[in-house]
């Protein structure tokens, strides 16, 4: 043990036990052990961020309150409304479709001046359906739909001009399901 000067606490009363205790050793942390400390404090804090992350992003459990399946409210009764103009896009490879659903529309009571007839930019369209912009669409939709004969009905703005947002206008996509004639494969 080093030999320390004297000072005014090594002159404590024996009975105190206590003499010279201001010069013990004091532990010291070697760098090494703040090092891995440190190390092992980031990895902790970087882990928990990352899962964190990935919870509330629903990608881990899911999110509070968040569901993976798809809810379905309430649907509106189908109404035959022919005050809506309708768009009759042709989606697979068979043509003049667009323009026979137009002809069962425009049958079942709509004018053919708020009939169209066309060509979507794709041809791979599965099912049929009827799409409608807004909410209190869906009766006449569904109302459409039931007219030509079934289809499914869906919530989209996709086909809504976005200009007018007062256009009544339902619009058709023919799908898959109703083509006749399949594309021929060459030989070979």
């Amino acid at each position: 043990m080093p030999n320390h000067p004297t000072d005014r606490f090594d002159d404590l009363p024996p009975s105190s036990g206590r003499v010279g205790a201001h010069r013990a050793e004091q532990p010291r942390l070697r760098r090494r052990t703040l090092m891995l400390w440190a190390v092992v404090a980031i990895v902790v804090l970087v882990a928990a961020g990352v899962v964190g992350t990935l919870w509330a992003g629903g990608r881990l459990g899911g999110a509070p309150g968040s569901s993976s399946a798809p809810t379905i409210g309430p649907t509106a009764d189908p109404v035959l409304d022919t005050t809506y103009t309708v768009v009759v896009l042709n989606a697979t490879p068979q043509e003049g479709l667009s323009g026979t659903v137009g002809e069962e529309i425009v049958a079942a009571g709509w004018s053919e001046d708020d009939v169209t007839a066309g060509d979507a930019g794709s041809h791979d369209f599965e099912r049929t359906t009827v799409f409608y912009a807004r909410a209190e669409d869906e009766g006449p939709a569904r109302g459409l739909a039931e007219a030509i004969g079934g289809a499914d009905v869906e919530l989209s703005e996709a086909y809504q001009d976005g200009d007018d947002e007062t256009l009544r206008q339902l619009v058709v996509v023919v799908g898959l399901d109703r083509a006749t004639v399949e594309e021929s494969t060459p030989a070979g």
